[in-house]
Order: structure tokens, then sequence, then C-alpha cells
């Protein structure tokens, strides 16, 4: 039997099932997609009305689906596992959607949540209406004209996205229970991972179904055209486990000699994945230069859960024995970037992860050919300092300079800090391997000759060091790379 919500001021509402309690995952997720897909078409329908100049005769609404778990118990999770259970007795609840997207991520998840305590899961709709902007987001024939430009005011008819409730108070800390007492069961509300899917889109030029579990990031445009390469050389490797690679646009192609037509203009930050079946692919962000880049490049990628993401940039070499080309793995980090202070506060420390630095580390070993003793000749592990001034050069040094000296700092950049920090934030495991570009505290500057000749001999050896560390990650049980040191006091079962 059906269910239809009508609040008392007459809102037009769709016809969904009850709230039910289900024991299998992928019946729960099929659920959640039913649930969704009615509700998002019904907001499409009307809207689409609406355009067409048929206005509905009262306010039209649909909610998000949700996930609820209810435990009593304090029994004993295995200890090993830093997800898959919730910290405490209690009710427990996240508004989702795109289930169609994360089905794999959510059939997972509540599998572990099912087994670990012993209870079903309940599906039904949650409070928080779907914004008809992330409704119609997926219906390339619909789209919300700006404000003032329909011959209706939106408002009066349909629920936009309220930025007020669109946060990361879960991730930072800062959430508090509802009045009711429930709890949040993932990271990320329903309206917060809608927001960040449509930024996707916006900045990367392709849709967030091609994101890979994988992801690189990169500062120069160069490593692209490597990274294609690469793409090309494993699709024309039957057991590769590649099946395709997507380029700016969305343009994918399945073969070796696919077609990949260049754009005009690139968007913010170009994107590129170079996929498998099963999504544990690899994804590669060109941010560009800067922190704020990297901040608005994570914030959003954050949602979609991958499993690790890796700096592989460039940076200045800080140290005399350094060369160019030289490689450095970073196993600290001096917060100077200042995009992240209001949300993790500098005085929390962003440690290396182990995981990720052996897969790194190895990775350099395996393309260098040099291990033990001799591996420094080309790479030195020590801190990296990240600061939002790509011209520090040209202050007085007595400051930047001693504080880099006594921070023990051996390479500084403009972005690994932040993919750091909000890989901690997040709970994303991270790294960063970088390669010396210049040296100017010792009056090697990257100049134009200089950098031609260096990208050359370069750029392919360390994108194939982070693709080969991203490749041992994928063989890593999940509950390994995901460990406790990402997780805090109270955390959500959701990974």
């Amino acid at each position: 039997m059906n269910n239809k919500t009508e609040p008392a001021n007459n809102v037009l509402c769709p016809n969904v099932p009850p709230a039910q309690s289900f024991d299998s995952p992928k019946m729960a997720v099929d659920r959640l997609v039913e649930i969704y897909q009615t509700s998002s078409q019904f907001l499409c329908t009307h809207f689409a009305a609406a355009l067409a100049g048929d206005l509905p005769k009262s306010r039209v609404r649909a909610f998000y689906p949700e996930v609820r778990i209810t435990t009593t118990s304090f029994a004993k999770i295995d200890s090993r596992l830093s997800f898959g259970h919730v910290s405490e007795p209690g009710t427990h609840a996240t508004s989702i959607t795109r289930p169609d997207l994360f089905r794999h991520y959510l059939e997972q998840q509540i599998d572990l949540l099912i087994g670990n305590h012993g209870v079903s899961v309940t599906v039904g709709i949650s409070d928080t209406p779907i914004p008809v902007h992330f409704a119609v987001a997926n219906d390339l024939s619909i789209s919300v004209p700006q404000d003032g430009a329909a011959d209706f005011t939106l408002r009066d008819f349909f629920d936009v996205p309220d930025l007020a409730t669109t946060n990361d108070d879960i991730v930072n800390g800062t959430d508090k229970p509802k009045s009711d007492g429930t709890m949040p069961l993932a990271p990320f509300t329903a309206q917060r991972v809608d927001y960040s899917l449509a930024r996707l889109s916006h900045y990367t030029a392709t849709d967030p179904e091609h994101f890979q579990n994988h992801v690189l990031f990169t500062n120069y445009q160069f490593y692209v055209s490597e990274f294609e390469s690469y793409a090309r050389r494993m699709l024309n490797d039957p057991d590769s486990g590649y099946s395709s690679f997507v380029s700016t646009g969305n343009v994918e192609i399945t073969t070796a000699d696919g077609t990949i037509d260049r754009v005009d203009k690139l968007p913010q930050m170009p994107t590129y994945h170079l996929k498998r079946p099963d999504g544990s692919g690899i994804t590669l962000v060109n941010i560009g230069v800067g922190p704020s880049n990297a901040k608005t490049a994570t914030d959003h990628i954050a949602v979609l859960r991958p499993h690790a993401w890796i700096m592989v940039g460039h940076c200045a070499g800080l140290r005399n024995s350094q060369s160019l080309g030289d490689f450095v793995l970073a196993h600290a980090y001096l917060r100077e970037d200042k995009v992240l202070d209001d949300d993790l506060p500098v005085w929390v420390p962003v440690p290396a992860l182990a995981e990720i630095q052996i897969a790194l580390e190895q990775a350099v070993e395996d393309v260098t050919e040099l291990e033990g003793f001799e591996l420094k000749r080309v790479m030195r592990t020590g801190t990296v300092a990240s600061v939002d001034n790509r011209n520090w050069e040209l202050r007085d040094h007595s400051g930047p300079v001693q504080r880099l000296s006594q921070s023990r700092a051996i390479a500084l950049d403009m972005e690994s800090a932040t993919i750091a920090a909000n890989g901690f934030r997040f709970r994303v495991p991270y790294g960063t391997l970088l390669c010396v570009s210049d040296k100017p505290l010792h009056g090697e500057l990257k100049l134009p000759g200089m950098a031609s000749d260096f990208y050359k001999t370069q750029v392919s050896r360390h994108l194939m060091i982070g693709i080969s560390a991203m490749e041992t990650l994928r063989e890593m049980p999940l509950e390994r790379i995901h460990s406790r040191k990402l997780r805090s006091f109270d955390e959500t079962a959701f990974l």
C-alpha cells in the first residue's frame, strides 16, 4: 500500500512506498532507487508543465529517501574495522540522493551495518525536500531558468537549494543530533552530495558517474597527454582490466585508436578517467595552481567517497642537496595555505598514512629501479610546505625562509597540504609525491628552456609512479586502507 505525504497547506507530493525494514542490502537499495526516481520524476513532470504554462494548483514537493537503523546494544564490534558500525546505541539515519550512482557503495555499507549489528535497516522518506534544481539535473530536456526569467516565481511552487542546511558539519565534527535524538549515519547529507555533484560537472566537464575510486591530482596540464597515452596502451591490452577512457566533455573511447576531439576551451579543472567496470580505475584531475582550486576540487570529489587521492605535482626544492627532477615524498605538511583554517584548525596534525607512503615508495623503486640507500639519490622524504602566495620569493626572505628551515621543510608548493588536510577532514586516504622543478633559494629558477627539457624527461616517469602506487592500493583490502587513523571519537557508520 502506498502513502502520500500531504502537509496541512495542501502540498502536492508523489505517491511513494511506506517505510519498510530490509535484511537484504540489495532490496534496500532497490527501494531507495524506487523512491528517488519516483520523487525526482514527479518534480520534473510538474516543473516541465509549469515552464509550459500549466502552473500547479499548489506547492509541489518531494522528499529524499533515507536509510535508518536503530540499535539498543553496546555490542562489541571487530576493533580492526573503522567503519560499518555505529558508535553507540540509538537511531542513526541519513538522507540519500542518486542511489543509482551510489548503488555499490550503499549496498556495501548497508551490508556491513546489518552484519555487524544483526538488525534490519529501514528505508522510507526523509524530512528533507529535493530542490527542483537537483531533481532536473539528470533530465537534459529541462533546465532551470534564472530567477525572474520564468513566467512564475519559482520558490512559490518548488523547493530550491537551501545553503543553510548544505554544510560540512558532520565531517567537521560540529553536527548536533536532531531534536528526536537521531544521529547521522553518513558523512554527507543528500543535499550536500547533490550540490557537489552539480559542481563537479561544472568544474571538470565530466559527469560524476565517470569518476573512479583512485584520484590523482596534478598542477600541470603536461601530465594529461602522458595519461592519455598510458590509457591508450591499457585499452590495447585485453588483460589490463581497463574498459574505457573519458576526456573532457564526456568523450569516451573504448579502443586504443579511438578519436578524441580537442575542445576549444578547457574547463577550470580538466579531468580524465581511465575506467574499470567496478569503478576501481584512475581519475586524473588537473586542479591548476593554488590552494583554493585544491580545496574546491577535493570538497566536491569527497562526496563520491574515493578510496585514495594522491598529489603528483611540481614543487620548489628547498635543499641544496636536491637536483631538478628529484622526487619528494611528503611525510608531514606545513600548512600556510590558509583556505582550510576555519574547517580544520592549524593545530590539528595531518599525519602521513603508512599504507599510502609504502605504496608510493615502492612505486618509485619500481619505476627508477633504485632501492634502499640508492633511492636517496633521487628521492627525499620530509615536510612539504604549502603557501598561498605564488610569488613568495619576491617578499622579504628572512621570515618565510626562517619558518621553512625551522619546520625542516624540504619542498614548497601551493596545493599538497590542502589536499592532505581535506583528505584528513573527509576521511579519504591521501598522499603526496612531488617532483622538484626549481630551486629558488639556490638560484635555479624555472625558466622556459629549462622547464621544457625538464618536463620532457620527468613527466612520464612521475605520472607512472603515481599510477603504479594507485594500482597497488587497488589490491589492498578496503578495511586496511580506510584505517582508524582517519576516524574520530563519534564516527558515522558509512565510509
